[in-house]
């Protein structure tokens, strides 16, 4: 069961992230190569990263057909809805904030499971969450978001603490992914509707 659950957690935000990464290239006005590019980088990016650091090889994102095919499913839509999704207020943040939640929950849960650190899981599963994210932007010469002063990695890392809490059996395993996914993407759409921001370091004149 608990397997069933992560998977299913996983192809959800493998989905998520990849309509995000669509919808930011079809908004560079990018072809259908590129746009399938972008999806997949932002989806799986983050995952391969992870992977190659615990040692899972190859990366679940290079050979799981599961993968491909979700992400195919998300670009078509993203394609066929673009002028609906578009017509949203910064898309690419909307759908990059669901899916960060989905990641650093399954981030932590796959590191911690291969290799038991506290440590390693959480940075592991924060570059599993937003690892994809700088991947695009910097295809699409764009300053990634988490490199700014937004409110990201650190809704990751308030994801990724709550599931290795789990993890480590302080609360319940049952309940701990999906408290992470919900306050991780709490904390990041209320960042972006409230401009909530880390300090920027202001440039001496």
């Amino acid at each position: 069961m608990e397997f069933e659950v992560f998977s299913a957690i996983d192809l959800m935000g493998t989905f998520v992230f990849a309509l995000s990464g669509a919808v930011a290239a079809i908004d560079r006005k990018l072809d259908v190569f590129g746009v399938f590019v972008v999806a997949f980088v932002t989806a799986c990016g983050g995952g391969v990263i992870r992977d190659l650091c615990i040692g899972a090889f190859p990366p679940a994102g290079l050979i799981n057909i599961d993968y491909l095919g979700v992400i195919a499913l998300a670009g078509a839509l993203a394609a066929f809805f673009q002028h609906l999704l578009l017509r949203l207020a910064q898309p690419t943040l909307f759908f990059d904030a669901v899916g960060l939640g989905f990641f650093a929950a399954f981030g932590v849960h796959k590191a911690y499971a291969h290799l038991p650190n506290v440590e390693l899981a959480i940075v592991l599963g924060v570059i599993t969450a937003v690892g994809g994210g700088v991947i695009r932007d910097v295809l699409l010469s764009r300053v990634p978001v988490v490199l700014t002063k937004e409110i990201y990695a650190s809704a990751a890392l308030l994801g990724a603490v709550i599931q290795l809490l789990g993890e480590l059996q302080v609360i319940d395993q049952r309940f701990s992914p999906w408290a992470a996914i919900a306050l991780c993407t709490l904390v990041r759409m209320l960042s972006l509707k409230y401009q909530w921001n880390l300090p920027a370091i202001k440039k001496s004149s």
